[in-house]
């Protein structure tokens, strides 16, 4: 939602979110799919990455550290 106003800092992903995402406020994940597999560093000096798929539809956790993350449709530009 935030690249639709234009004020989207972090396109791709790649900055470290500035809090943890609880049940009621989510990290968002786009996909122009119902499914999406995501990618989770769970302590700030590990190097090893947790995959898990996420599912459109409720908010799901991490498997490692419980971080909440929620799928969202992504709707490209014609």
């Amino acid at each position: 939602e935030a690249s639709k106003k234009g004020t989207c800092t972090d396109p791709y992903s790649i900055l470290k979110p500035q809090e943890y995402p609880l049940n009621k406020n989510p990290l968002i994940v786009s996909s122009v799919t119902n499914e999406r597999i995501a990618g989770c560093v769970y302590e700030e000096d590990k190097t090893a990455v947790v995959w898990f798929w996420l599912h459109q539809g409720e908010a799901q956790r991490c498997p490692c550290c419980g971080s909440n993350y929620k799928l969202v449709p992504h709707e490209l530009p014609h």
